[in-house]
């Protein structure tokens, strides 16, 4: 019975600490129109992705993409480039590295 006990307590503590280890990855982590289509879009690219659920984006209006200076990009990606981004009125042009 004590052992029964004590392995409940050991596997509870086990999912809860994966629990909140896993949750601030996912936090940082937003699912946003991007170019017209649905992307997960990550402030660290250490983040894990979320898997995004299908919606409809607004068209993307015509526009000239801006010169993007080079640089060299954060830890963990390999590019960096403008990209349309509806910000829930319009789209905006933002850096996104991947």
């Amino acid at each position: 019975m004590v052992r029964k006990r004590q392995a409940f307590a050991v596997i509870t503590a086990l999912v809860t600490a994966v629990t909140i280890g896993i949750s601030p990855a996912n936090a940082a982590c937003q699912c946003v129109c991007m170019n017209g289509e649905v992307e997960a879009v990550c402030s660290s690219s250490l983040d894990l992705q979320p898997i995004c659920p299908p919606r409809i984006c607004p068209i993307v209006p015509p526009a000239v993409r801006p010169i993007d200076p080079p640089r060299v990009p954060p830890v963990g990606a390999s590019t960096c480039r403008s990209e349309q981004v509806w910000n829930g009125e319009q789209y905006e042009w933002v850096e996104i590295c991947r």
